[in-house]
C-alpha cells in the first residue's frame, strides 16, 4: 500500500529517532534538559521586567533592587551555561551520528555486489552518502531544539503575557495561525526545489570524477571548453536553486515581522485607549509583557521555518534511506560453510548467466579446470571470458547451474574463505592511494615486513622498490599514479604471491606492458603459477601456448578445447584461425613441438 506523503514523513522521522537518535539518548537528555532551562530562564528574563522597571521606580528600596540585580545576574548565568551545556551535548550527539551513518552507509556499499556499482553512478552514490548523513543529523537536531527549547520558550514566554495582560495577549496571539497558513503554502515548491538541487549537486561531483580520471582525453582531444560548459551549466543549476531556497527561506522573516508589527500596533492601541480595561495594570507589568511578546518573537520565527527547512532536509534523508534499502543482489547463504583445503579443481555444472534479462551471455556450459595446472580462455570478445571470472569470484551468480570449486558449491561457502581461496591480477591494475609496502600487505594483513619484501622479490619489484625516494615506505598516489604500467603490475603480482592462495586467475596481465617489463613480469608469474590451479584469459596466444588446457569459447560456449597441438591440427578451428592472425607466420612454434 502506497504511503501518502505526510505519512512516508512520519515513517521517516520514526526510523531516524529509534534507529539513530536512540543510541545518542545519554547526550539528547542531557541537551534537553539544558533547553529546557534555557526556555525557563528566557520567560523568566521577561517576568523579571516587571520587578526590574519597579525597582528602578522605587530605588530608595535597596533591598529590593538588591534582590532584583541578583536575581537578573543569576537568571543569566545560569541561561549561559544551559546554552553551553546544550550546544556541547547536541554537537556530541550529532557527531556520532554523521560518522554511524556515514559507516553504515559505506558497510551497505561494500556487502552490494558488482551489479549494483554497474547500475549506479558513484556520483549519486558518493551525494547521498555525504549530504545524507549530515541531514539526518540535522533533522534530529532540528526537532530536539525545536520542541525542547523553542516550543517551550514560546510557551513560557506566551504564559508570562497572559499571566501579565490577559487581553492583549488575545490579540498578539492572532500571529500564529496566519504565519502557519503562509508557511504551508511554501512547502510543495521547497520539496522540487531541493530534489532538483540533489541532481544538479550529482553532476557536480560526475563532472569532477571525470575530469580527474579522463584528464589525459580531455586534454588530447581538446574538451576542457565542453567540460567547462558541463560544469557552468551544473554550478548556475545549482545556484538557480538554493537561491530559491534561500528566498522561501527569507520569506516567513518578513511574514513573521509584518505580522508581529500588526500584533505590536494593535497591542498599543489597545492600552492607549485602555480598552483592556485593566485600570491597575502598573508600569512593570506591562513593560514585563512586551518583553515576553518581542523575546517570543525569535523562537516563533524558528518555529514558522521549521517546516521550510524540515522538507528540504527530508528529501536527503529520504535518498540516504533509499540507499540503505536497496536490495542486496549477493548475499551470504545463512548457512554458510567454509570452503574445505584442497587442490583447487574449479568446474562449472551447466552453468548459464546473463546480466540483464534476455541477453545471455553464457548458456548450459561444462567444463572443469583441472587442480594444479593451467587453463587458458580465449576467444572473441563477448564470449564469456571475463564472466566466467566475475562467477569464479561470485562477483555474480549464475542463473542457472553451479560454479564448483573442489566439488563445493559456492553458493554455500562463506565469502571470507573463498576470498581467501583465489587470487586474482588483472590487466587493469588497481593500487591504493597508500604506500607501496601497504599495497602488497593488503591481500593479507597480517603479513611481515620481511613476507611483503620476499614476495616482492618474487615479483621482480624489490629492486626498484629500494630506488623510490622512501623505499618500501613511498607512497604510490591515487591508483599508483607516481609508478610506471610495469611497476604496477609487479605490484600486483606481489600482492597476489603474498596471498598464497590455491587458485589464481590472471586476465591477461602483460598485454599492456613493453618487451622489458613484459619479460620481468612473465618471470614473475611463472613463480606464482608453479602448482597453483591457474586460470588465464588470454588475448595473446603466445602467453598461453604451453597452457594444459585451451578453452576456446564464442557466444558463451566451448567451441573447441585442448591443448595448443591439438587444436593447431585442426586447420579450420578457429584457435588456428586466431593463432595465424597473431603470429602472421612470425612464430617457430609448430604443433610437434608442443607435444
Amino acid at each position: 500500500m502506497k504511503l501518502t506523503r505526510d505519512e512516508d514523513r512520519a515513517r521517516m522521522l520514526q526510523r531516524l529517532f529509534v534507529d539513530h537518535a536512540a543510541g545518542q539518548r545519554k547526550y539528547y537528555a542531557i541537551a534537553v534538559v539544558a533547553m529546557v532551562v534555557v526556555a525557563a530562564t528566557t520567560a523568566l528574563t521577561a517576568f523579571l521586567m516587571e520587578y526590574i522597571v519597579d525597582a528602578m521606580t522605587q530605588y530608595e528600596d535597596k533591598r529590593l533592587v538588591m534582590a532584583v540585580a541578583i536575581a537578573v545576574a543569576a537568571t543569566f548565568s545560569l541561561k549561559g551555561f544551559a546554552n553551553y551545556v546544550q550546544s556541547v551535548a547536541m554537537s556530541r550527539a550529532g557527531n556520532r551520528i554523521i560518522a554511524a551513518q556515514q559507516e553504515q552507509l559505506y558497510g551497505k556499499l561494500l556487502r552490494h555486489g558488482v551489479s549494483f556499482f554497474t547500475a549506479q553512478e558513484s556520483s549519486h552514490i558518493l551525494t547521498r552518502i555525504t549530504s545524507g548523513a549530515a541531514a539526518a543529523n540535522k533533522v534530529i537536531e532540528m526537532l530536539v531544539t525545536s520542541v525542547s527549547r523553542d516550543l517551550l520558550m514560546l510557551i513560557g514566554l506566551v504564559g508570562v503575557m497572559i499571566y501579565q495582560e490577559p487581553v492583549l495577549s488575545m490579540f498578539a496571539l492572532l500571529v500564529g495561525p496566519a504565519a502557519i497558513f503562509g508557511v504551508r503554502k511554501l512547502l510543495k515548491q521547497v520539496r522540487e526545489i531541493m530534489q532538483g538541487e540533489m541532481v544538479s549537486t550529482a553532476e557536480i561531483t560526475r563532472v569532477i570524477q571525470e575530469t580527474s580520471k579522463g584528464i589525459q582525453v580531455v586534454k588530447v582531444f581538446a574538451l576542457e571548453d565542453r567540460m567547462q560548459e558541463r560544469m557552468d551549466r551544473a554550478v548556475r543549476s545549482v545556484e538557480g536553486r538554493r537561491n530559491a531556497m534561500a528566498r522561501l527561506n527569507a520569506v516567513t522573516s518578513p511574514l513573521m515581522e509584518t505580522l508581529s508589527g500588526f500584533a505590536i500596533a494593535g497591542i498599543i492601541a489597545v492600552s492607549a485607549f485602555n480598552l483592556s480595561g485593566s485600570e491597575d495594570t502598573t508600569p512593570g507589568q506591562l513593560m514585563s509583557f512586551i518583553t515576553a511578546f518581542m523575546m517570543a518573537y525569535e523562537p516563533a520565527k524558528r518555529l514558522s521555518k521549521i517546516r521550510v527547512r524540515l522538507e528540504g532536509a527530508m528529501v536527503r534523508v529520504r535518498l540516504m534511506f533509499e540507499l540503505l534499502d536497496y536490495d542486496e543482489q549477493l548475499v551470504e547463504a545463512p548457512d554458510a560453510e567454509p570452503l574445505t583445503k584442497g587442490p583447487g579443481e574449479v568446474r562449472l555444472d551447466h552453468v548459464s548467466f546473463a546480466y540483464r534479462e534476455g541477453k545471455q551471455v553464457i548458456t548450459d556450459l561444462n567444463v572443469t579446470m583441472p587442480a594444479g595446472k593451467m587453463t587458458a580462455l580465449v576467444g572473441p570478445s563477448g564470449g564469456g571470458k571475463s564472466t566466467i571470472f566475475n562467477l569464479i569470484l561470485r562477483l555474480y551468480d549464475p542463473t542457472e547451474g553451479r560454479v564448483l570449486i573442489d566439488g563445493q558449491d559456492i553458493r554455500g561457502a562463506t565469502f571470507a574463505s573463498l576470498r581467501d581461496k583465489v587470487s586474482y591480477v588483472g590487466q587493469d591494475t588497481f593500487l591504493f592511494s597508500t604506500t607501496v609496502r601497504e599495497n602488497i600487505r593488503f591481500s593479507r594483513p597480517d603479513a611481515t615486513d620481511e613476507e611483503v619484501e620476499q614476495a616482492a622479490r618474487d615479483a621482480n619489484a624489490h629492486d626498484f622498490i629500494v630506488e623510490l625516494d622512501q623505499g618500501y615506505e613511498t607512497p604510490v598516489g591515487e591508483n599508483g599514479i607516481f609508478l610506471s604500467g610495469g611497476q604496477r603490475q609487479r605490484l600486483s603480482i606481489a600482492r597476489a604471491i603474498l596471498r598464497r592462495s590455491e587458485l589464481l586467475l590472471l586476465d591477461e596481465a602483460t598485454s599492456a606492458l613493453d618487451s622489458s617489463s613484459e619479460l620481468l613480469v612473465k618471470e614473475a608469474l611463472a613463480r606464482l603459477t608453479k602448482d597453483v590451479t591457474t586460470i588465464v584469459i588470454a588475448h595473446r596466444l603466445s602467453t598461453v601456448l604451453e597452457a594444459e588446457q585451451i578453452l576456446v569459447l564464442a557466444e558463451g560456449q566451448v567451441i573447441e578445447k585442448g591443448t595448443a597441438p591439438e587444436l593447431l591440427r585442426n586447420e579450420d578451428g578457429m584457435f588456428r584461425l586466431l593463432y595465424d592472425q597473431q603470429m602472421d607466420g612470425g612464430s617457430d612454434y609448430t604443433p610437434e613441438e608442443g607435444s
